[in-house]
């Protein structure tokens, strides 16, 4: 997960960009008057509130993304104290109205701008619009979410008399055969959500009132706009995904209950959301036919590191600054998930992870360190805030195709040191396990997507109700008997990540249509290494993102390449 330090990634991290400034041609012409236009010196005015406010928040950001960091890593009451008091001294910077007021004013008379001028000031005007909200509102918003994060850092879950942590539970759901047992670990995982689930929906009432002081009807309508979507193409995107992939996932969803069923002396109609190895049905079970972490015994994880850097150093793409200042093994404290962050802009990127000698860290290590490559190789020559993804579904449809290629036999060869005719025996496991991981991804997105949009829209209905309505329609899971707890709110990404699971599966789309391009480009050969540092990362935040999909692919942003997958894979 690309990490988010604040709920809008458009925030300004940007260096000053000062092109014939004043001070610059008073000292070319000392002895002749410098006589200008009214519309030149209107456009040198509103350069020089950018020059000011781009370094003021380059400053301010950065010093915030260490606090985040620092936070992230310890675990520590007084870290989470600092990330809180930075990230709310940004965001009261960007909400003072006489300073968003005067750049309105001067831009509205800055005649002559360059495009990339243009693009920068129209992600300063996000930035500042998105924050134009009473301080009381803001610091309540970020008091609320460091409140929330700090619990799901810290928290334990109970069993048995004794506190597990998430790897622990997850291992328990991985390889037990107990239906009992399973039950147990996996409402054990669950038990957070009733810790931070009223906390959420207050969280999620001083955004809606946050909103609405912008004009919009609640939070989610205002993190769409403000992210550059369409609301009604976004919709019209997921209603159409879900048709192409409700009947394929019911019948994939049918095959591998009954598989489960088997693993359990079960029947298919007993299966219940626990007999799956994620809590959330966010990803399908391990094949019952191979099991993929075999080919990682006997490995730490630092090999699980060594093989990453490696392969980014294969493709022409090398990682080693990165690994340097990034967070890789498990530790008592530390954030228990994986994240990629940018610091500076200016190439202090950084991924936090917890390697295991597994294929879901695999695939983890090298979907942040996806993440990772993109931040580092955005055009340094463009102004800061441009400085970053083209946008946050680009970004994550990057690292989800670096993250899928464990799963391809000719890399599990070369990385992995499985022998050819093993690695080409488990091809056909490899192809059903990888159309079934995506399958059940874009079921779960839809879930997430219509839940927080109905959350956003109506926080004071029953939302533990509704979390399994979505469930049941979206994932054909069968509901727990007799359940009343805040499921929901045991998913961080609530708090961490708001109004952003829709932006994965837009990365899967793009990552399909990448795909596409590259099927017969050898990898590390100039043209697959260009491909990615020149169509894709060098341009990062210049373009609106409907025109860079366009540039970087040659299509629009559809299903199509998605769907076609899913079909031309033989299940």
């Amino acid at each position: 997960m690309k990490c988010l330090i604040f709920p809008l990634q458009v925030f300004i991290m940007g260096l000053i960009f000062v092109s014939d400034s004043v001070s610059g041609q008073v000292a070319q012409n000392p002895t002749e008057p410098l006589v200008r236009s009214e519309s030149e010196e209107s456009k040198m005015q509103f350069k020089a509130f950018l020059d000011e406010h781009l370094a003021v928040m380059q400053k301010m950001v950065t010093e915030a993304n260490l606090a985040e960091w620092q936070a992230a890593v310890t675990g520590k009451q007084e870290d989470f104290d600092d990330a809180s008091v930075k990230s709310l001294a940004v965001r009261t910077y960007l909400s003072d109205p006489a300073k968003y007021q005067k750049f309105q004013d001067l831009r509205k008379n800055a005649g002559g701008l360059t495009n990339i001028e243009n693009r920068c000031a129209d992600m300063v005007e996000i930035s500042f619009r998105s924050n134009q909200i009473p301080s009381g509102l803001l610091k309540q918003m970020v008091d609320l979410s460091t409140e929330i994060e700090m619990i799901f850092q810290n928290y334990r879950a109970k069993l048995d008399g004794k506190e597990y942590n998430n790897n622990e539970l997850l291992e328990t759901l991985s390889k037990e055969t107990d239906s009992a047992k399973r039950e147990a670990a996996w409402a054990a995982l669950k038990q957070v959500g009733d810790q931070v689930g009223g906390k959420l929906i207050a969280l999620a009432k001083v955004r809606n009132q946050a909103a609405a002081e912008l004009g919009f009807k609640n939070y989610w309508e205002m993190e769409i706009v403000f992210q550059e979507h369409n609301p009604e193409q976004l919709m019209q995107i997921f209603e159409e995904l879900d048709q192409l992939t409700a009947p394929i996932f019911a019948e994939m969803k049918t095959e591998m209950d009954a598989e489960q069923a088997e693993r359990f002396g079960i029947k298919p109609e007993e299966i219940m959301p626990w007999h799956y190895d994620n809590p959330f049905f966010q990803e399908p079970p391990k094949s019952a036919a191979i099991d993929f972490d075999r080919f990682y015994a006997g490995k730490t994880p630092q090999d699980i590191a060594e093989i990453g850097r490696k392969f980014y150093q294969d493709i022409g793409i090398p990682v080693d600054s990165i690994l340097e200042k990034s967070d890789l093994y498990d530790r008592p404290g530390k954030n228990q998930h994986g994240f990629c962050t940018s610091i500076d802009n200016s190439g202090d990127v950084r991924i936090l992870v917890n390697l295991k000698p597994t294929i879901q860290w695999m695939d983890t290590q090298l979907h942040e360190l996806g993440h990772a490559v993109y931040d580092l190789h955005v055009d340094r020559n463009l102004p800061y805030n441009l400085r970053e993804a083209a946008h946050i579904f680009t970004t994550e449809g990057v690292a989800m195709y670096f993250g899928a290629l464990p799963y391809s036999p000719d890399w599990m060869v070369k990385y992995l040191g499985v022998e050819p005719e093993k690695a080409d025996a488990a091809a056909k496991l490899l192809k059903k396990q990888r159309r079934r991981e995506q399958l059940i991804f874009c079921r779960w997105v839809l879930v997430m997507l219509h839940f927080e949009k109905a959350l956003y829209e109506n926080p004071d209905q029953n939302l533990n109700t509704l979390w399994w309505d979505m469930a049941e329609k979206y994932q054909l899971l069968k509901r727990p008997q007799n359940r009343n707890a805040a499921d929901w709110a045991s998913k961080p990404h609530f708090t961490i990540a708001p109004v952003y699971y829709h932006n994965y599966m837009l990365g899967e789309l793009y990552a399909a249509m990448i795909r596409k391009i590259t099927v017969n480009v050898p990898q590390g050969t100039d043209e697959y290494r260009d491909f990615f540092m020149n169509s894709v990362f060098k341009a990062g935040h210049l373009l609106p993102w409907p025109d860079f999909v366009v540039e970087s692919t040659g299509q629009p942003l559809s299903p199509a390449a998605f769907a076609e997958e899913l079909q031309g894979i033989d299940p």
